[in-house]
């Protein structure tokens, strides 16, 4: 994937599911989140509207 993929996608996770970087860090505290399920599906068509504005 290229960098620009994972700047959107770092960008999502931040914004919506208050991640704050995808990076792992080897700690359970760091590396696991709880996280809504509204939260995942706001997440996920954020990626999804992504995508198709990347191919117009």
């Amino acid at each position: 994937m290229s960098n620009q993929v994972h700047d959107v996608v770092a960008e999502i996770a931040a914004r919506i599911l208050r991640i704050p970087t995808l990076e792992t860090r080897r700690s359970n505290s760091l590396d696991f989140y709880d996280c809504a399920v509204w939260s995942i599906r706001e997440a996920l068509i954020a990626a999804y509207q992504a995508g198709q504005a990347s191919r117009q």
